[in-house]
């Protein structure tokens, strides 16, 4: 019974991935999963109490998974530069992957304070992987410049995303020269 109801959540978020990435938050409905997975809508509300519950489980699951992806690419590298450029590369590498873009439609989407709250504190812990870099650098405020370049890079999935006209190795590559050289290029 229980490895049923691990079965059906995990459908669920399945479901909500591919929901996300076709649509943003607006397309993630109650009706939309249970037509999906093929369960009474009032099934899906005995899983979850909210599209925000949803997004929060989806959130607890997939953000784990994806700044693993990033650290470990940061641990292959070996020199503090090489160590930014695989944490920029890594996270734009994942924008093709389902629960990044899933992740990335959340970021985006209306959510609850305790959702926003959730997604904040994932994502710095993933800005905390590259703080050590940064100092390792001689930056003497490797926290905010953390923060700066994270910024940089959620534009480029923004870009990546929007399918915009540059290829998105290029998108990736000036957003590399971005965070290791700054406007000079």
């Amino acid at each position: 019974m229980a490895e049923h109801r691990r079965m059906q959540r995990d459908a669920l978020l399945e479901a909500a991935r591919s929901l996300l990435s076709e649509g943003g938050t607006e397309a993630l409905t109650f009706p939309a999963l249970a037509e999906r997975t093929g369960l009474a809508r009032s099934s899906v509300y005995e899983y979850f109490r909210s599209r925000a519950a949803v997004v929060e489980e989806l959130c607890a699951v997939d953000f784990p998974v994806w700044a693993a992806e990033v650290e470990a690419a940061m641990e292959r590298a070996d020199t503090p530069e090489a160590k930014i450029e695989a944490y920029v590369r890594q996270q734009l590498t994942l924008v093709g992957d389902r629960r990044h873009r899933a992740v990335v439609a959340i970021s985006a989407g209306e959510l609850d304070a305790a959702a926003r709250e959730k997604i904040r504190a994932a994502h710095g812990g993933l800005i905390t992987m590259v703080v050590d870099a940064l100092e390792a650098l001689g930056h003497d405020e490797p926290r905010l410049a953390a923060t700066l370049l994270q910024g940089v890079v959620d534009a480029a999935v923004r870009r990546i995303e929007l399918g915009a006209a540059e290829d998105p190795e290029r998108i990736t590559r000036a957003a590399v020269s971005m965070v290791l050289h700054g406007v000079g290029g």
